[in-house]
C-alpha cells in the first residue's frame, strides 16, 4: 500500500486531480458582476432578473400557507424523477398559448430550465461534438456546452432572428468537414441577449433545414409570453413534435427563485432525460412544484403575466428613449418582447475593457463577449430593462453614455486599444469619481 499525495499548486493542491472537462468551466461574466451590481448606489443594467415586485405577495403568501396546511406531508417529501403529474397536466394550458399540443407524459420537470439545458447536454454531447447556436447566444447555455466539451459554432442573426441561408451554409460546411452536429440551440422568441424574435416565415424554414440534415432543435423559451405587440409567436415544437425539444420555465411568468422548469421531448429522449434527472438530483422539488401548481390553479396567472408585459413594455420604452437621446452613436433594434436591449457601439470600443470604468461610474452592464463562445462581441453590450425603474434606467444609460464618450475620447487621442497605453491614459485623464 502506498501513500498518494496530491500534486498541485499552493492555491489548489488538487489541481492535478480534476477531470479534463473542468477546463471548459468558466466564470460567467454576467454572474461575476452580481456582487458589484447589487450595491444600491450602482444602477444595474446587467442582470436578467424579472421584477417580482409586481407579484401580489399577500395572495402568494396565503396560497403557500394553505398549501402547507393542506398537503405539507407530500409537498415536503421526495417526488418522482419526472415531476408532479398534476403540474405537468396544467402546463398543457400554458404551452397551448403558443400552439403547442403535448401530453403530460412528454414533460420532464426540472430545477429551472437551466437544469433542463444541462440534462440535454448530458444526454447528447460528447467532447468535440458541435452545437450550432445563434450569434449572439445565451451565456448560460454556452457555459453548459463548454462544460461538456462541445464546440459551439455561431450562425449569424439579424433583426428577424436566425438567418436560414446562413444556417444552411454552416451546416453544409461542417458536415463536409466531417464534424458531428448534435443540435441547434435557439431562443427563437425575444432572444437573450439580442431581444429579437424569429419571424413567422423563417420558423418553418429553419425547421425544414434541420429536419433535412437530421439535426435536432433545442428550443429554449423563457420569454415567449412576454411580447409587447399583442401577439404570441408559435413555438417551434408546435410545428415539429419529433424534431424539437422544448424548454420552459416559471422564472419569467412567476418567480425566478422558484426554480421550476420543464422539458418537452420525444418519447425516447424523455426517458433519457428522466434517467439523467434522477442521477443528478433524484427528483425535482415537490414543494416548489406544488407552489407552481397552486399558482396556476388559484391565482389569475394570465392576468399576472399581462401585468409583467405592461410593466416591461413601459420600461423598454424608457430605455429606448434614453438611448436615443443620450447614446445616439449606438445601434440597436427595438425589442418586441423579453427583457433586453442588445446594442452595438462604434468601431474600436471594447465593452469588456470599459467595464471597470463603468463600475467606477456606478453603472453595470453585460459585455458582449460573454454571449459568444469565440470571444467576439467586444463592441456589444446587453442592457436589461425589466428590473430597474424607468428613472433608474434613464440614469443608468446616462452614466453608461458618459463612459462611452470618455472611451471615444481615448480612442481619438491614443488610437486603437492597447493595454499599456490605454491604462496609463485612464489614470491621467479619468480620475476616479468621488463616491463617498
Amino acid at each position: 500500500m502506498t501513500d498518494q499525495h496530491p500534486v498541485g499548486s499552493r492555491l489548489d493542491p488538487w489541481i492535478e486531480s480534476y477531470a479534463a472537462r473542468t477546463a471548459g468551466m468558466k466564470v460567467s461574466e454576467i454572474r461575476a458582476l452580481f456582487a458589484v451590481a447589487s450595491r444600491p448606489e450602482v444602477v444595474s443594467l446587467a442582470g436578467g432578473m424579472p421584477n417580482i415586485g409586481a407579484l401580489p405577495m399577500e395572495l402568494v403568501g396565503d396560497t403557500v400557507q394553505r398549501l402547507l396546511l393542506d398537503q405539507g406531508l407530500t409537498a415536503l417529501q421526495y417526488s418522482s424523477g419526472q415531476g408532479d403529474e398534476r403540474l405537468r397536466d396544467q402546463l398543457l394550458e400554458v404551452m397551448a398559448l403558443e400552439g403547442l399540443d403535448a401530453h403530460p407524459d412528454d414533460i420532464v420537470m426540472t430545477t429551472g430550465s437551466q437544469q433542463a439545458l444541462d440534462l440535454v447536454a448530458r444526454v447528447f454531447l460528447d467532447p468535440r461534438d458541435v452545437v450550432i447556436a445563434e450569434s449572439p447566444s445565451y451565456v448560460g447555455a454556452l457555459g453548459v456546452f463548454a462544460a461538456y466539451e462541445a464546440d459551439v459554432v455561431h450562425v449569424p442573426c439579424d433583426a428577424d432572428g436566425l438567418v436560414p441561408e446562413a444556417l444552411e451554409e454552416h451546416i453544409t460546411r461542417l458536415l463536409a468537414e466531417g464534424r458531428r452536429i448534435k443540435f441547434l440551440y435557439t431562443v427563437p422568441t425575444f432572444q437573450n441577449p439580442a431581444g429579437t424574435a424569429l419571424s413567422d416565415d423563417r420558423r418553418p424554414r429553419v425547421l425544414e433545414i434541420c429536419r433535412r440534415h437530421g439535426i435536432l432543435v433545442v428550443e429554449d423559451n423563457p420569454y415567449g409570453l412576454l411580447g409587447f405587440e399583442g401577439r404570441t409567436y408559435p413555438a417551434l415544437k408546435s410545428m415539429d413534435a419529433d424534431g424539437v425539444i422544448y424548454l420552459g420555465t416559471f422564472s419569467k411568468i412567476f418567480a425566478a427563485g422558484l426554480r421550476v422548469g420543464w422539458a418537452v421531448a420525444p418519447h425516447a429522449v424523455r426517458e433519457k432525460l428522466v434517467l439523467a434527472n434522477e442521477a443528478a438530483i433524484l427528483c425535482p422539488s415537490a414543494f416548489t412544484q406544488a407552489v407552481a401548481s397552486r399558482y396556476l390553479s388559484e391565482i389569475d396567472w394570465q392576468a399576472q403575466t399581462a401585468s409583467y408585459r405592461a410593466l416591461y413594455q413601459e420600461r423598454r420604452d424608457a430605455m429606448a428613449d434614453a438611448l436615443r437621446s443620450l447614446l445616439p452613436q449606438a445601434r440597436w433594434n427595438l425589442p418586441r418582447g423579453g427583457l433586453f436591449f442588445w446594442i452595438e457601439l462604434p468601431e474600436g470600443l471594447d465593452t469588456k475593457a470599459m467595464l471597470p470604468l463603468a463600475v467606477k461610474e456606478l453603472v453595470a452592464y453585460a459585455p458582449g463577449t460573454g454571449f459568444y463562445a469565440d470571444g467576439t462581441g467586444r463592441r456589444n453590450a446587453r442592457l436589461n430593462f425589466s428590473y430597474p425603474t424607468s428613472e433608474r434606467i434613464h440614469e443608468g444609460v446616462r452614466r453608461f453614455a458618459t463612459v462611452v464618450e470618455r472611451e471615444q475620447e481615448l480612442l481619438e487621442t491614443f488610437g486603437p486599444y492597447d493595454d499599456s497605453t490605454r491604462s496609463r491614459a485612464r489614470r491621467v485623464l479619468l480620475p476616479s469619481p468621488d463616491v463617498s
